[in-house]
């Protein structure tokens, strides 16, 4: 089997966990703090805050924003469904955002046209209090637009950069460009540590808030505990934080890899119906996933061409969801088919190819053959 993704776990992660795990020193410590150290060093941030998991990190960012009910925030509508569950469990409303057809990422003129629907009525102005973009599948959202837009509306934004720890746009890391980046650890990132998160920010005032509310309420910089605001146990634990430790060191090596097995994808699709995702200038994506899309007529088959795919050997799976279509979105808010028309496409036609840094070329020549077969 070619599988979807294999994470890049030697020999070398397995000592570095085992260590810990005879040390009997489980829970945050030394070498979450290390960890931390090292991802504020790559994104160039002035804090990195460690926490059980990508959703985690994107909850206790919202929290830090003062994210309260009834409150608004416009978010991409094509996205892994934690982006929007945690804005509902703040109590607020996530407002959807049309994505860019070729990057799949938030599409900034749609932001623009969502923000001014919104400030025409006093009320939804005044109940919007944030914009919440992601690094679709590794490559950075069109930021400086974003943030221009933002500024007009003087509005924070949080990157959900999940997937897309040292990915660059005009040399500048993912997780540095807003008020908070939030990443994500998850096996089908380029490292892992089983689960884990990591929110980066500049504010030494949401960092103190952070790193109380991810341990209980406990006050961070309190020389005797003390219990400060309700807090989560969101904390991430010594063994994850050695195994982080540990990927850190394969992390441009890991990258590099992917970005060529990319490529790749891209020559090998170049003169096919198949089309391949785009990049904007100044772009360097990390490529958590090769997302492309199958041509608009095979567009019902997709279920057929990823089961053919599995009988022959290779995983293949969709892109992302269609969040305001899911069952909750689409209950609560009524959205319907036509109403994001750009994330409609991409959603029914998104392919995910197998990417990871154990991938062979020749699996890739095969992945591309059988793909072309299954689509005629």
């Amino acid at each position: 089997m070619i599988r979807l993704t294999v994470p890049s776990i030697g020999e070398d992660d397995l000592a570095a966990v085992g260590e810990i795990l005879a040390s009997g020193y489980l829970v945050q410590g030394p070498k979450v703090r290390e960890f931390e150290e090292q991802i504020a060093q790559l994104t160039g941030s002035r804090h990195a805050i460690a926490v059980s998991n990508g959703t985690a990190a994107l909850h206790l960012a919202l929290l830090a924003l003062d994210i309260r009910p009834g409150d608004l925030v416009a978010v991409t509508s094509y996205s892994w469904i934690a982006t929007a569950n945690v804005i509902e469990l703040c109590g607020a409303q996530p407002v959807f955002v049309d994505i860019d057809p070729g990057t799949y990422n938030m599409d900034p003129e749609a932001l623009r046209e969502v923000l001014s629907r919104l400030a025409a009525n006093k009320d939804t102005l005044r109940r919007l209090k944030a914009i919440l973009p992601i690094h679709a599948f590794g490559q950075v959202a069109d930021m400086p637009a974003i943030l221009k837009i933002a500024g007009e509306y003087e509005l924070p934004v949080i990157e959900d950069a999940a997937c897309a720890l040292d990915a660059q746009l005009h040399g500048r890391q993912a997780g540095s460009w807003a008020a908070l980046g939030t990443f994500s650890f998850h096996p089908r990132k380029a490292i892992t540590t089983g689960e884990g998160g990591m929110i980066t920010t500049e504010s030494d005032a949401y960092a103190r808030n952070i790193r109380a509310l991810r341990n209980h309420g406990l006050d961070p910089e309190a020389s005797s505990p003390d219990f400060v605001i309700p807090g989560f146990n969101y904390r991430l634990t010594e063994f994850q934080a050695a195994l982080g430790l540990n990927q850190m060191k394969k992390l441009e090596r890991i990258v590099s890899a992917r970005r060529c097995l990319a490529q790749n994808y891209h020559s090998l699709l170049a003169d096919s119906p198949v089309t391949a995702p785009a990049m904007i200038p100044g772009s360097e994506p990390v490529y958590q996933s090769y997302v492309c899309l199958l041509p608009p007529a095979q567009a019902p088959r997709r279920p057929a061409i990823i089961k053919g795919l599995r009988e022959r050997g290779i995983e293949t799976t969709i892109g992302t969801w269609h969040m305001p279509l899911a069952s909750y979105f689409r209950t609560r808010y009524g959205y319907r088919p036509g109403d994001f028309p750009v994330t409609d496409d991409v959603f029914a036609r998104s392919i995910s190819l197998p990417l990871y840094e154990g991938l062979r070329r020749e699996d890739q020549d095969l992945v591309v053959r059988s793909l072309m077969e299954a689509i005629g």
